[in-house]
């Protein structure tokens, strides 16, 4: 089978191929024979009720520095294509939900992995929600009155944007820290939507574990262990990546939202785990790929094409 895949990414020329998932995905299509095409998301329009993208036909090689080209430029009714990966990187904000509205157009005639209205309606530290016996104690919210309720209670917390990425603006302030009133005040300046404010998990020093599930079913793991002077452990962040093994608990979670994601379409998710609590369930594109399969485990790109095709032949 030979399929016409088009990615939605972001500047291919700015990855680093190393850790990428999107980068592995694509060099397990080519090497299938799938014929690959790349654009970025401020290339696709529509006009008249069809989507159309300015996509270049790519080629790509596992070579730092030297990973990719490209075609000429031309114009595509994005329903030419078997397969959309939509794999541009958060922030999750309208120009994302946007382009999930236009994808929405051409699915499920053309595959768009993950489906892009379940994109829209599964934000990361939202969608997490519909599962809070699996979760930290977790507030969504601006309003002080509740934080500090919150605060009151669980002692040692950590504030961090509903919609963020990467570790980014993520603190965390212990009962008694002086920091509070300022923090709140800057991201009550900065940011309109609601934040997640959570229990402080300690064992945070022992490391945040990415699980990667493929159409609902766990496929690999990854711990991510922080480096001793940063709370953050993603990778990105200076977080080191370790092999790791699953505990009951953890398979418990994976059994517990597996049919969810499956019943949505989410074909390639990470879910973010902290001894044994949920915290994240990642759609929009994660990652992990690359360095499960360095440190020893299964190709998840293998799996994930696997699940594709079957997918575009039915």
């Amino acid at each position: 089978m030979s399929l016409k895949v088009a990615v939605q990414m972001d500047p291919i020329g700015r990855i680093n191929i190393k850790g990428d998932s999107t980068f592995a995905l694509l060099l397990e299509a080519q090497s299938r024979g799938h014929k690959l095409a790349y654009y970025t998301p401020d290339r696709l329009a529509l006009l008249n009720g069809r989507l159309f993208a300015s996509v270049e036909d790519l080629q790509v090689r596992d070579k730092a520095g030297d990973h990719f080209s490209l075609g000429d430029s031309r114009r595509a009714d994005m329903t030419e294509f078997d397969v959309v990966l939509l794999r541009q990187d958060p922030p999750f904000d309208l120009a994302y939900v946007t382009t999930t509205h236009l994808l929405e157009r051409i699915h499920p005639k053309t595959l768009v992995v993950n489906d892009p209205a379940h994109v829209r309606n599964a934000p990361e530290k939202v969608f997490v929600t519909e599962f809070p016996d699996l979760m930290p104690p977790t507030l969504v919210t601006r309003d002080l009155a509740e934080i500090k309720a919150f605060r009151a209670t669980h002692g040692d917390i950590v504030m961090k944007p509903l919609y963020g990425k990467g570790g980014e603006a993520v603190f965390r302030l212990e009962r008694q820290d002086l920091n509070f009133g300022s923090l709140y005040d800057l991201f009550a300046a900065t940011m309109r939507e609601p934040w997640v404010i959570q229990k402080f998990l300690p064992n945070i020093k022992h490391g945040d574990k990415r699980i990667i599930l493929v159409d609902g079913e766990f496929a690999g793991a990854v711990n991510r262990v922080p480096a001793p002077d940063d709370l953050r452990s993603n990778m990105v962040r200076g977080g080191t990546p370790k092999d790791t093994e699953l505990t009951p608990r953890e398979r418990e979670i994976c059994d517990t939202i597996g049919p969810a994601l499956r019943a949505r379409g989410l074909l390639f998710v990470g879910i973010d785990v902290i001894d044994g609590w949920l915290t994240e369930i990642n759609v929009t594109s994660p990652t992990g790929i690359r360095a499960i399969k360095n440190l020893g485990g299964p190709d998840i790109a293998a799996m994930v094409w696997d699940k594709i095709e079957a997918k575009r032949r039915k």
